[in-house]
């Protein structure tokens, strides 16, 4: 087709993320792989950092000048919430596209993002879940809620997770509440004999957050009503299942101007 691949640098490469985003790009014939960033690794071919043969991209650690000597279109970043801002920032300056999988920003750090990206005229992603079911899974449960008001969220993560509940989880809620009026739900005079036995309470309703090893992401809506219940759940069993939105996102954000914040806004 002679259509110009779109150049990717990957920020935090050789994380747990960074290396599944590496080896997608290379997979992809309509991506090509200019830069690997990451602190704590350089000089290593980032092909072999993944465990595939080597593609001449080395790793480096200086996250600016690597954007400026390499110039891609856009920049995926898995890194740690202390760099967000600052990455995000430094790619816009140099032109390059962020997609931006990692979490620490505030809504003013994004519509500050998002005025810069304008004044640029390239477009940018924060995304805190690149999950296409996990997206899916969100919308239909706001959709679900419009009808069926009781709902309580069960979210299930391994026993090394620092937040509860999830981030995904919150989202959710978020969203329901979008479409639901605040409903107490339950009997009025229930009693909680252990404190926290009924789950954490928003808008009305409660989040139940489990952490045990073994287990890598999983929620449940669940929506109860008069003889009947409707469950939406998402699994999630891999790092991997994340990469079709990373591809997605990477070749959406090269057809708009500003910041967009969620994933959710690709998917009609």
């Amino acid at each position: 087709m002679g259509q110009t691949k779109i150049k990717v640098a990957v920020a935090g490469a050789s994380g747990r993320m960074g290396r599944e985003v590496v080896k997608m790009v290379l997979a992809d014939p309509e991506l090509e792989l200019v830069a690997a960033m990451d602190r704590s690794t350089k000089n290593t071919d980032a092909g072999r950092l993944v465990g595939l043969d080597p593609c001449g991209v080395m790793v480096t650690n200086d996250l600016e000048l690597t954007l400026v000597e390499t110039n891609p279109d856009v920049m995926v970043d898995f890194t740690t919430p202390q760099s967000a801002v600052v990455n995000t920032a430094l790619a816009i300056k140099h032109k390059v596209r962020p997609v931006m999988g990692t979490t620490g920003f505030t809504p003013e750090d994004i519509e500050a993002l998002d005025k810069q990206c304008k004044a640029a005229g390239i477009g940018g992603l924060i995304a805190p879940n690149f999950s296409i079911g996990a997206i899916l899974m969100m919308k239909f449960a706001a959709q679900a809620a419009k009808y069926m008001p009781h709902v309580e969220i069960i979210e299930y993560h391994g026993d090394q997770k620092l937040d509860a509940p999830s981030g995904t989880s919150v989202k959710t809620a978020e969203m329901i509440a979008q479409v639901r009026g605040e409903l107490r739900q339950g009997n009025p005079k229930e009693e909680e004999t252990i404190e926290g036995a009924r789950g954490g309470y928003y808008d009305g309703f409660r989040i139940h957050s489990v952490r045990l090893p073994g287990i890598f992401a999983q929620q449940e809506v669940v929506f109860g009503a008069f003889g009947q219940t409707l469950k939406i759940r998402h699994d999630s069993y891999d790092r991997a299942g994340y990469m079709p939105g990373v591809n997605v996102a990477v070749k959406k954000v090269m057809t708009y101007a500003g910041m967009v914040y969620g994933f959710e806004h690709f998917i009609d």
